[in-house]
């Protein structure tokens, strides 16, 4: 027989086997002999107060035997006559394949970049030498930018499709089992490159394709359909059921389907830039004084607030993590964050943001469905020139920023291309600068300790989503005005992260199997 029991245990005793056993047993009025097997089926830290408590779900077995399953991915021989064909091998697009493989149907994914392994020395290259390769990088390559973007795996998104599988899943191709029980579970930007590689592996081995350094750069469309797709300025390929999976900074494809009259529209998403805080800070704030406990997890934080009508917010907060280079192009600075497994850099970090819509930009914005973009740009420019014109990012301290002074000298930092000391307030926007200053100054309050001159901001923090749209139909996810394109992931503007952008790939190919098999 198996049971269910909640129950809340004091934080130093989450690792003691033995304390959990005997408070399960309490809790389900059994005898300790009797409980053969005890899983754990969710858990949860809840440090609001200084009785710090784990929140358990567990299955208890009772005289019964637990078999562990092992294996999640189930694929079916392909039938060579249904075909898909995907654009981005990152999130949306492997998991879309891996869901077409279970289907039946045989997935060809065109990626533009490098296959994990040789894409690392041209992120490399951008560390060290401060080269930018348009088509490898921190975005563009296997993976995707989820490869290098910390491996967070929440979603507030779960209504949207089945995040239980994409979880199981991952875990098939490597990743650690408590990403099925942890309330916010997280790979680790060193353990992902193993686990895509092994997707990859198997989307090949079960009948689908996978090619890199293989670029869309045109599409043909006749009578509002699909024909056919260019790849590499050279070779063209025929395909009337197209995934495109691009991602959040693949600008030339905006330009592309806008050039071909493929309806696109601005979209809101939010700027501003990462801070940097010592680990211990946050733990200690966050943790009623606690740290290096090795109970508890080294400390994140949420932060969100309104200044002057527009949100403010925390984004992508990495503990124990690294500030990482991630322009896209010559003549630009962008930064993003990661963290490895264990989280045991020194450093926290975290994109704090401000969310402008398109209306904030241009009044007639309909009219310009590049407004945000252009406006994202512009900052990544000015950023890039305030830098040096290298990939060293215009930083400074916290509070100088607050009090609009150049610091003098600037802390440690994570980010390996290296800092130059900036007035952060001559170079972002008024609009961004001036909010982020009253956000700092109020959630200083809310976490006393948070608002220090030892934290160091880098700037910008601008790729938190598309600030483009490529619209579709809500019913059968397919372009409102093309056939046979289906617009997908966080580049189309239908996710916001690893997990959202996988579930909207495998409801695409969903979508599309339904279209075949009728």
């Amino acid at each position: 027989m198996i049971f269910e029991a909640d129950i809340r245990i004091p934080y130093r005793f989450i690792h003691d086997s033995a304390y959990i056993k005997t408070a399960v047993a309490d809790f389900l009025e059994l005898k300790e002999s009797e409980i053969t097997h005890i899983e754990v089926k969710k858990r949860s830290l809840d440090a609001r107060k200084r009785d710090i408590k784990y929140n358990l779900k567990l299955a208890v077995y009772k005289d019964e035997k637990y078999v562990e399953q092992k294996h999640f991915f189930f694929p079916k021989p392909v039938d060579p006559e249904k075909k898909i064909v995907i654009i981005g091998c990152g999130p949306a697009g492997m998991f879309a394949a891996l869901r077409a493989l279970e289907l039946g149907i045989k997935p060809v994914i065109f990626e533009r970049g490098k296959d994990v392994r040789s894409r690392r020395r041209d992120l490399a290259k951008i560390h060290k030498e401060h080269i930018v390769n348009p088509d490898s990088n921190y975005c563009f390559g296997e993976g995707g930018a989820g490869t290098y973007s910390d491996g967070k795996l929440y979603t507030r998104s779960k209504k949207r499709g089945n995040t239980q599988k994409a979880l199981e899943w991952f875990v098939h191709f490597g990743a650690d089992k408590d990403i099925l029980v942890n309330a916010h579970p997280h790979i680790g930007t060193n353990r992902l490159p193993g686990i895509i590689q092994a997707m990859r592996e198997s989307i090949i081995a079960a009948g689908g394709e996978v090619h890199f350094e293989s670029k869309l750069t045109d599409l043909r469309i006749e009578n509002n359909r699909l024909k056919a797709i260019e790849l590499n300025n050279q070779t063209w390929y025929e395909c009337d059921q197209l995934i495109l999976a691009t991602g959040h900074s693949a600008r030339d494809i905006f330009e592309l389907l806008f050039e071909r009259k493929i309806r696109i529209e601005a979209k809101p998403f939010a700027l501003g830039v990462r801070i940097e805080h010592a680990q211990n800070l946050i733990d200690e704030i966050q943790y009623h004084g606690l740290h290096n406990d090795e109970n508890l997890p080294p400390a994140s934080y949420s932060l969100v607030t309104q200044v002057d009508g527009m949100g403010v917010y925390s984004f992508c907060m990495c503990p124990g993590g690294i500030v990482a280079p991630c322009a896209t192009d010559a003549e630009e600075v962008v930064t993003n964050g990661w963290s490895p497994s264990k989280r045991n850099n020194p450093y926290s970090n975290s994109g704090m943001v401000v969310q402008i819509e398109p209306q904030h930009l241009m009044k007639d914005y309909q009219k310009n469905p590049f407004v945000c973009l252009d406006f994202q740009k512009e900052v990544e420019y000015a950023c890039w020139v305030a830098g040096g014109r290298t990939q060293a990012v215009p930083a400074q301290r916290m509070i100088d920023f607050i009090q609009g002074k150049v610091s003098n000298d600037l802390p440690e930092t994570s980010y390996q291309p290296g800092l130059k000391s900036v007035d952060l307030n001559t170079v972002l926007p008024p609009m961004i600068a001036n909010r982020l200053k009253k956000a700092f100054t109020e959630w200083g309050k809310k976490m006393p300790g948070f608002l220090t001159n030892d934290a160091v901001l880098h700037a910008p923090e601008s790729r938190t989503s598309s600030p483009v749209k490529i619209p579709r139909n809500d019913e059968t996810l397919e372009h409102v005005e093309t056939g046979g394109l289906y617009p997908c992931g966080e580049g189309a503007g239908y996710a916001g992260g690893i997990m959202s952008a996988a579930v909207d790939g495998m409801n695409c190919v969903e979508k599309i199997a339904d279209k075949i098999a009728r």
